[in-house]
């Protein structure tokens, strides 16, 4: 039992519905087979949004520290000493100060290795600015603060894995920031995801276009011929097996979505939309290519439900079962690598393999 994976929860916007669903989602014991839960926050106030509930039967086990966790409770680190107003449904100052004091103590404890993995609930990314975070999103903040050189926002369902190239950017800025080098670097990134996090042997990536109709021949845009094209090239000849690009409309339209492990988007609704038309409520955000293990429900703040006991937990739930998956994964191939070295066996294909496998 000490064994178990331990899984870090950030509370969010404590306006918001993330304390609601992570206790409906803890509040199901079977939680408790597949890791251990230690949700960052405090005790009244998850006490508050407990009795708008109506989960009387529920309570944390409060610890001081992560080393303390019980692998048979859900688990409680305060992470301030005052009271909190709350004002459930409301944007407001005190929602982002508390969801960053919460945020900051999880990815300590991540970093430090006090905590396996991480789960964050939803923040509001304009009230949780401050001097300490002056970052776009989760994404960004968790890639600075683990020191990894770069993230793909991986949307992720039992049906379907999307992509960005460029994430919380103005539309104005998209087709600028778009570059071969770009593209190919999140390419590899996603293909090594796909391989070490999700046991996919030999990925197969569909990538879009930017312009409609993939640009029509340069009719309606260049980028395609004179970026994307080229990227795919290049990501191919490094071991990539991907193609495009293709219309979005279409491609998401006719289901040709299905025949791919994941799909690339140029940018952030280009991909989110189709996914969170396909799979919202089920999906799960996560942060491919960091260091550590991030993942999150794919929904927002939800203040229009925030208090009304009306936001379903499925999302969050999943984004638990994901963070512990994907460890799980990597802890396996670690060991399997370590394995063959010590045997001299074969580790991973080389580019030459992959590309004469697909043709």
């Amino acid at each position: 039992m000490s064994n178990k994976i331990k899984i870090g929860i950030s509370i969010g916007d404590v306006n918001g519905i993330g304390l609601e669903v992570i206790l409906k989602t803890l509040a199901e014991s079977a939680i408790l087979d597949y890791c251990t839960p230690i949700v960052y926050g405090h005790t009244k106030v998850a006490s508050y949004h407990r009795k708008a509930l109506g989960l009387s039967d529920f309570n944390f086990n409060v610890i001081t520290e992560a080393a303390l966790a019980n692998p048979k409770k859900a688990n409680m680190i305060n992470c301030w000493e005052e009271d909190v107003k709350i004002d459930l449904g409301v944007a407001n100052e005190t929602g982002g100060k508390y969801a960053l004091l919460s945020l900051e103590k999880a990815t300590e404890d991540l970093i430090k290795g006090e905590i396996d993995a991480l789960v964050t609930a939803p923040i509001n990314k304009h009230n949780i600015q401050s001097d300490t975070f002056k970052f776009p999103g989760h994404t960004e903040y968790l890639m600075e603060r683990s020191g990894s050189s770069d993230v793909l926002m991986l949307l992720v369902s039992e049906d379907i894995k999307v992509g960005v190239v460029t994430g919380h950017i103005p539309i104005t800025e998209v087709s600028k920031s778009i570059t071969i080098e770009k593209i190919v670097k999140k390419l590899i990134l996603m293909n090594e995801t796909l391989k070490k996090d999700f046991w996919i042997e030999k990925p197969k990536i569909a990538v879009l276009g930017l312009n409609p109709h993939a640009g029509d021949n340069g009719l309606l845009g260049s980028e395609e011929t004179d970026i994307i094209m080229p990227a795919i090239q290049q990501a191919f000849d490094k071991g990539v097996i991907c193609f495009g690009p293709y219309p979005a409309d279409g491609f998401f339209g006719k289901g040709s979505y299905k025949q791919f492990d994941a799909v690339l988007a140029m940018y952030h609704d280009q991909g989110l939309i189709p996914f969170k038309t396909i799979a919202f409520g089920t999906g799960v955000n996560y942060s491919a290519g960091l260091k550590i293990v991030r993942t999150s429900p794919d929904h927002g703040t939800g203040y229009d439900i925030a208090g009304k006991n009306l936001a379903d937990p499925t999302s969050f739930i999943e984004a638990l079962f994901a963070a512990t998956h994907i460890l799980r994964n990597r802890r396996e191939q670690e060991e399997l690598l370590k394995n063959q070295l010590r045997s001299g066996g074969k580790i991973i294909e080389t580019a030459a393999d992959i590309k004469d496998d697909a043709n």
